[in-house]
């Protein structure tokens, strides 16, 4: 684990660091080895040094973003395409029901992970 990841997880709303938490810890179950990096204010994890997922925290929600995402469907509702769709987004609000388990198989399809 990153320091500087605890640092940007622990300087966030509680309700957001929980998720952050648990984003955190899937990834960590979902992509063995995964490695973490704060780049660009944000967490990062990579795997064998490409970017996997990253997680952003704004005022209101959370987002977890995977990269490599142009052949998973974006979810109206649920998973966000970003930019030309490389990229997949769920946004999560103060009270939603997360589905870590949708998650977790949207980035280990993304990442390669087996």
């Amino acid at each position: 684990m990153n320091d500087n990841v605890s640092d940007y997880i622990g300087k966030t709303k509680h309700w957001q660091a929980e998720v952050c938490t648990r984003l955190r810890e899937m990834v960590h179950r979902t992509i063995p080895g995964v490695e973490e990096a704060l780049q660009y204010g944000k967490p990062h994890f990579l795997r064998d040094g490409r970017h996997s997922a990253v997680i952003h925290v704004a005022r209101d929600k959370v987002s977890f973003m995977v990269l490599d995402a142009a052949g998973v469907e974006a979810v109206p509702g649920l998973l966000r395409p970003l930019g030309n769709g490389e990229r997949k987004a769920v946004d999560i609000r103060e009270g939603d029901e997360v589905d870590y388990d949708f998650i977790s198989d949207i980035l280990r399809r993304t990442s390669g992970a087996h």
